[in-house]
């Protein structure tokens, strides 16, 4: 197992002290434990974006008895965890290798799918009535080198010529009107298409929507055991069972390999870390010349992810860290404090209230992966985003519950995300790999 999954990453027991877990409503009514033996039609493994969307899709479409097991609480892992930037970016290979690899019809199709998934995810809200705290204001891509503001350039040109999307390359003066100031950065591109919200209430507020819908959701009842049993599946929880026709496996980079072998050596779960300050005043805020609640990021491999928050806190999020045990937690947290610090230098003062962490998922193909996991088709999943899952996890639940139901077909999802899930060659070193990379990604982001 890599190194990024020590048992200290799954605390099952008690929940995430973040921001938004201090400030989202608890869910009501908060799901039980299992408890006892029940057969259903349709058991999905994890409650977060991907297992909540299927459920509540299925559920609302006559697929039978839905039954939602879930380890902790419904949005304990990434879905309640991450930054909150609905947005483009759920694969991690270059545009140019993915149109060699696939195909032009193809790459396109899978930009298409992203972009539908950031619409529906508002209309979802909409539709089920509650609120993610959404806004709408793009995202700006922060070139943190001179050098890579020409890759800026040469991106928003790539987004025009294969799809048509019409980015705006900024210089620091422009950044600045628009109060969005750092020494740091050497010009940005604003891509228009995006926007930010609250993790953590858009998971509940799907959790009960599912619950409205049908879906029995089980919370504190983690899957220890798996078997196949001619045409069923039988799943294991401390205090009873789940016989089904049909299992999705939707727990991204929280997947306990040893419990589910299909996924074995498939997946490198990878750390994103996060900071929210104390609320700024308006003369902090002016001292740094940063006002404006854009989402951003910079264009490090080990990317920075930051937005200045609606109550006037500042999130302040980054890749990095490979020991995920609660030995690394202070390590880590020293670390982006000196970023954050590194890159607003008129906050230096400024103490952060909230420091927390979680799994990302990636794929040895970078690509996120959508279908069946065995030849009959009753085992599915949907998982690795990449770091970037809000819009497509919600999307991905959705289309394999269509796929499931027989409203889509499976070759009419992108095969840029069915064709395969390949393994990590040797995937005992994932570890290795790991350590190996981000010591060059380092050396790249600082020099090159």
């Amino acid at each position: 197992m890599p190194s990024t999954s020590h048992p200290d990453a799954f605390h099952f027991d008690r929940p995430v002290s973040s921001y938004w877990e201090a400030s989202a409503a608890p869910l009501d009514p908060a799901p039980r434990p299992l408890d006892g033996d029940l057969d259903c039609d349709i058991a999905i493994v994890g409650g977060g974006y991907t297992g909540l969307s299927c459920a509540l899709e299925l559920a609302e479409n006559g697929a039978g008895r839905v039954v939602l097991l879930e380890a902790a609480e419904p949005g304990w892992g990434a879905s309640g965890r991450n930054g909150g930037f609905v947005c483009i970016g759920a694969a991690k290979l270059p545009w140019s290798r993915m149109v060699a690899r696939y195909g032009l019809a193809a790459t396109r199709a899978f930009q298409e799918a992203q972009l539908e998934a950031i619409a529906r995810l508002r209309e979802l809200a909409r539709r089920h009535g509650f609120d993610a705290d959404m806004s709408d204001d793009g995202e700006i891509s922060l070139a943190h080198r001179p050098s890579r503001l020409d890759d800026l350039k040469a991106e928003a040109g790539t987004l025009l010529d294969l799809f048509g999307l019409r980015c705006e390359i900024l210089s620091p003066e422009e950044l600045r009107g628009m109060g969005l100031h750092s020494p740091a950065f050497h010009g940005a591109m604003l891509n228009p298409v995006g926007y930010s919200l609250h993790p953590l209430k858009l998971a509940r507020g799907l959790a009960a929507a599912a619950m409205r819908a049908g879906t029995v959701i089980f919370s504190h009842s983690p899957v220890s055991a798996w078997e196949r049993n001619g045409s069923t599946h039988r799943l294991y929880t401390p205090r009873g069972t789940v016989t089904a026709r049909q299992v999705v496996l939707a727990c991204n980079g929280f997947t306990q390999e040893q419990v589910f072998p299909s996924l074995a050596g498939r997946i490198m779960p990878v750390l994103s870390n996060i900071i929210v300050t104390r609320p700024l005043t308006r003369d902090e805020l002016a001292a740094q010349g940063w006002t404006s609640t854009r989402m951003c990021f910079d264009t490090r491999i080990l990317l920075h992810y930051f937005r200045l928050l609606p109550d006037g806190r500042f999130l302040f999020g980054g890749r990095g860290g490979t020991d995920a045990s609660e030995a690394g937690l202070a390590p880590m947290e020293r670390q982006i404090r000196r970023d954050f610090e590194e890159l607003f230098p008129a906050w230096k003062h400024v103490g952060h209230e909230y420091f927390w962490r979680g799994l990302a998922c990636l794929a040895h193909d970078l690509v996120p992966y959508l279908g069946p996991l065995d030849g009959q088709r009753s085992l599915w999943t949907a998982l690795a985003y990449h770091g970037n899952g809000v819009a497509m996890a919600n999307w991905s639940g959705y289309k394999l519950a269509c796929v499931m139901l027989g409203k889509d077909r499976l070759e009419d999802v992108p095969p840029v995300m069915t064709r395969r899930l390949a393994r990590f060659p040797l995937p005992a070193l994932r570890p290795v790999y790991l350590k190996t990379a981000y010591a060059g990604y380092g050396i790249k982001d600082r020099f090159l």
